[in-house]
């Protein structure tokens, strides 16, 4: 590593990619907290993915005399072809072993680099890294995405779309899927990546040093309404994979209905006592509750509380 003036460290060996399509200036704010950086990527490579809105595309023109920015900037920029694509450019661009991959609208805690790129080096088998979160915006919240292997990931995503990539592991598998563009493109690439690279797994640093913003109309929150039809595209790509995992699999979704079940049904239970009166959704659960998925027997419990 070598050392820059204002004595912070400077990674040969990371990149960073932002990706970026009218964001207007929360890209400054993802460039600028790469430039706070305990250790610096080499080179930030910003992708415009078509922007359309005349602030943000000012803002790109204008980046490089910002005086905040100490990091060498390269703006590249495309048609719109959506995140996977622009991601795909970014990284194809990108001449270090590893590569980190940040949305425009996100931004890092200082230590992000130094503390995930330290586990990804001194584990060989582990193909990417990331950390937990805190949420802002909408939801003020630290989420705790757990890594893994391949069989932990066919259940749900395991690691936040911003996370370090081994590039070759990105070449070999073939990059991201730039057919996806509703949504679940991360999940689809981690899984492309275990599957590429046998007995490997990505690794979570457990504390939150990504900010994370969330919105009504993001990315992720849309992605929901066409869940069914993504998990349908994810499954029948990397079906093989389920087939050998299937046990995992279905553990792993159960657990997580269970986990919420239960977090639905202590909230129930508490609206009970403080206002004694359910929902009209509550309500027409407990008069017709599911069956062989737990919902009976919760139902059952609200019920016996109730009484």
């Amino acid at each position: 590593m070598n050392i820059n003036n204002d004595k912070h460290y400077i990674s040969k060996d990371v990149e960073a990619v932002i990706t970026s399509f009218n964001q207007g200036s929360m890209i400054l704010e993802a460039v600028r907290s790469l430039c706070n950086q305990t250790t610096l990527p080499a080179r930030i490579i910003i992708v415009d993915d078509g922007s359309t809105d005349e602030n943000s595309i000012n803002i790109l023109n204008n980046i490089k005399l910002d005086s905040n920015i100490s990091v060498p900037v390269t703006v590249l920029q495309q048609p719109n072809g959506g995140v996977s694509a622009a991601r795909n450019t970014g990284i194809r661009r990108a001449q270090t072993p590893m590569v980190l991959v940040l949305d425009g609208d996100d931004r890092l805690e200082p230590s992000y680099i130094e503390q995930v790129s330290h586990i990804l080096r001194d584990n060989p088998s582990m193909i990417a890294a990331s950390s937990w979160m805190h949420t802002f915006g909408v939801l003020d919240a630290t989420v705790c995405p757990c890594g893994g292997n391949i069989a932990a990931f066919l259940s749900r995503n395991c690691c936040p779309a911003t996370h370090i990539l081994r590039r070759e592991v990105w070449k070999k598998c073939g990059g991201y899927d730039e057919s996806m563009r509703c949504g679940f493109e991360d999940w689809d690439f981690f899984l492309s990546m275990l599957e590429t690279m046998p007995d490997t797994y990505i690794g979570i640093v457990e504390r939150p040093l990504i900010d994370y913003r969330t919105a009504p109309a993001s990315s992720n929150i849309k992605s929901m309404s066409k869940r069914l039809d993504l998990m349908h595209f994810i499954i029948e790509k990397h079906i093989n994979s389920y087939r050998e995992h299937v046990t995992e699999a279905i553990l792993g979704i159960e657990s997580t209905s269970i986990s919420r079940l239960y977090g639905w049904e202590s909230e129930i239970l508490n609206t009970i006592t403080i206002k004694h009166t359910l929902s009209k959704v509550s309500d027409d659960f407990i008069e017709h509750p599911s069956y062989g998925d737990g919902g009976m027997a919760a139902a059952v419990r609200i019920a016996s509380s109730h009484k």
